[in-house]
Formats: structure tokens, C-alpha cells, sequence
């Protein structure tokens, strides 16, 4: 398992070289590709986050691991004045700032937070698309500790997972955990699980199928993503059938979006 200065290292490189949806996103697969996936994924997060119990104009967010600030702008749309961001690379941090100049944003690691953010001040947090990069069990934990911790009595945790309902998947740079053992560690931490839903179907890695379906899609994705100009076409002819997908099924094989409430 890499060290946590190593995975540090790495985000620090990756973000510092490539600022965009590949960046963030499925790197393998190209920048024109993701900016269709981040398109379903902005579609299920507005919508979603639009029916939480917040009054979204007056409520405090915090976003951890802001990345590119995609999340801190779906809030912005949604109408949220008040927001505070954070992320683990001074990379990101350091553009988010002249990107988003009336947001604060903090260089921190959410599993070690010291004082920085304070105790009880959020009415929601977003954590989207970043804790299975968290390799460490024990930091995971830590992490889903300081979010609690963050939220007032009563707060929204919107977070997105692979919440695998086969075998866990480890490597050096992501841990695709199991659905129990994330429910088992939000309820360790105070939460309380409202819902959960597909955020992307075909156009991720179907970590959660099987072996022969997880093999051909990834090299079928792999195949029509050579380029950005197929990309971008593989893109927006997947986009119309996952928009559909996203809203009509229950489970995907692939990253959902949980929403839970700080009990």
C-alpha cells in the first residue's frame, strides 16, 4: 500500500499537469469523454441535491476535495451563498482560489483536519468522487469522523462511492470498499443512511460487475477513447442512453451517490 505522502505526491503531480475533467475524473478514458460523464454526474448531483431538507439560499456547505471546484459550482447553481472547500493538493487549492474568488478553500487533509474547520458549522458536506482514493482503512474512517464532526446536529453528507456488492478491489491509488462495510462505517460515525442511487451506469468502470463484462466494457471504453475526437463522440452517444439509465435504475455497477443525514 502506498504511503500517505506518496498518494499526496501523486495528486500533487496528476492535478499540477492536467487541471480538468480527466484530471479528476477516469484519466485512461480522455478530457472530451469525461466532460460527458461529468455531464450525467451534474445532472444527478442537481437533482438530487435539490430535494435535500436545506434551505439551500441560507445553508453552509462544505466541499472536500474540490478538485476543479465541479461541486462548488453545483451548489453555486443551486443557490448556495455560503460555501467552503477544501482539498488535499496545493495545486488544486491554489487555482481554486482565483477560480472561485468569493469561496474559501483550504489546503487539508480531510482525515487529519487539525482546527482548521470548525465543529458543528455545516449544515451539508459533499465528498464526491474522492473517498476511494483514501487507501487506509483507519484514515477512511478518520475521514467520515471529521465530517461528522463538521456538520451541525441533523446535517446532509452527499457522498459518492462504488459500494461494492461483490468482493472489495484494492490498488495503490483507489479501494473500491464493499456497501457493507461503508454503511457499517457511516453508522460508526453518526450517520444515518436516506438514500442512495445510480450517478453513472455505462460510462465508468463497471467495477461491481463481473469479471467477463468488466473486461470487455473497460477495453470497449478504452477502444473508442484512443482520441479526444472519439472520445467525444463515444460521449455524446453514450450521454442520452445514461441520462435515461441514471434515473430509471435502482443499482448500478458502477459509482452511485448516497445521501445520509448526521444523526
Amino acid at each position: 500500500m502506498k504511503t500517505h505522502g506518496e498518494l499526496k505526491g501523486f495528486w500533487e503531480r496528476r492535478l499540477q499537469s492536467d487541471w480538468t475533467e480527466s484530471g479528476v475524473g477516469y484519466a485512461a478514458l480522455g478530457r472530451a469523454f469525461n466532460t460527458w460523464m461529468y455531464r450525467v454526474r451534474a445532472e444527478v448531483f442537481d437533482r438530487e441535491a435539490a430535494t435535500l431538507p436545506l434551505h439551500l439560499p441560507d445553508a453552509r456547505v462544505l466541499d472536500i476535495g474540490s478538485g476543479t471546484g465541479f461541486y462548488v459550482r453545483r451548489w453555486q447553481g443551486l443557490g448556495v451563498k455560503s460555501i467552503v472547500g477544501c482539498d488535499l493538493t496545493a495545486a488544486a487549492v491554489e487555482r481554486l482560489r482565483g477560480r472561485f474568488p468569493g469561496v474559501e478553500f483550504h489546503e487539508l487533509d480531510i482525515a487529519e483536519p487539525g482546527d482548521t474547520l470548525e465543529r458543528g458549522a455545516f449544515d451539508a458536506v459533499s465528498a464526491m468522487d474522492m473517498l476511494f482514493h483514501i487507501t487506509d482503512d483507519a484514515r477512511y474512517r478518520a475521514a467520515l469522523g471529521s465530517v461528522a464532526a463538521a456538520l451541525r446536529p441533523g446535517g446532509i453528507f452527499v457522498l459518492s462511492e462504488n459500494f461494492l456488492q461483490r468482493p472489495e478491489q484494492r490498488g495503490d491509488h483507489q479501494v473500491n470498499h464493499t456497501l457493507p462495510w461503508i454503511t457499517r462505517a457511516l453508522d460508526e460515525a453518526g450517520f444515518d443512511v436516506m438514500r442512495r442511487m445510480p450517478m453513472l451506469v455505462l460510462m465508468n468502470a463497471q467495477v461491481d460487475a463481473g469479471p467477463v463484462w468488466r473486461k470487455l466494457w473497460g477495453g470497449l471504453l478504452r477502444a473508442v477513447t484512443l482520441s479526444e475526437w472519439t472520445g467525444g463522440l463515444a460521449g455524446s452517444l453514450l450521454f442520452p442512453l445514461e441520462r435515461r439509465l441514471v434515473r430509471v435504475l435502482r443499482e448500478s455497477p458502477t459509482t452511485e451517490m448516497m445521501i445520509c443525514r448526521r444523526r
